[in-house]
């Protein structure tokens, strides 16, 4: 099954499956790091306010479009771990419809221990950053339903 077939689920459990492979934080954080860094490189025509994240203490900048119907995802930090965080909600989200990214619940970054290994801020802007992605989701969403 292609990454493409996989559903959000699916996706969430290899990431846990991932993470289950790293004993320590240290590791976990290593991992997080490296996954920021093979993130797609952000248009910088992308780096705007409007497509900021509000909420979160470093920089964050969410891109997404519609192709196929299907929802897409591009987006950039400042901060490595941040970077590494949000690349993990790209690849978790990207390529799926918007109604399944709007009503997916997300419990992978409690399943890896995510959460509690973040601090306030970190958390708080991980919140944000969901928050914005599933607004996407569900605008596009609406927008598909119109065209119907």
């Amino acid at each position: 099954m292609s990454a493409a077939e996989k559903t959000v689920k699916e996706i969430q459990n290899q990431v846990v499956e991932e993470f289950s492979f790293f004993d320590e934080w240290d590791e976990k954080y290593a991992y997080l790091i490296e996954l920021g860094k093979k993130l797609e490189i952000l248009d910088p025509s992308h780096k705007t306010e409007e497509k900021k994240i509000k909420g979160c203490q470093s920089q964050v900048w969410l891109n997404s479009y519609l192709k196929d119907d299907k929802i897409y995802y591009q987006a950039d930090s400042d901060a490595v771990i941040v970077k590494g965080l949000v690349s993990l909600l790209v690849r978790v989200f990207s390529g799926h419809p918007p109604a399944e990214v709007a009503q997916a619940d997300i419990d992978f970054i409690d399943e890896i221990g995510l959460k509690q290994h973040l601090s306030p801020t970190r958390s708080n802007g991980l919140v944000s950053m969901l928050k914005q992605m599933k607004l996407d989701a569900v605008a596009f969403q609406a927008l598909l339903q119109s065209k119907q």
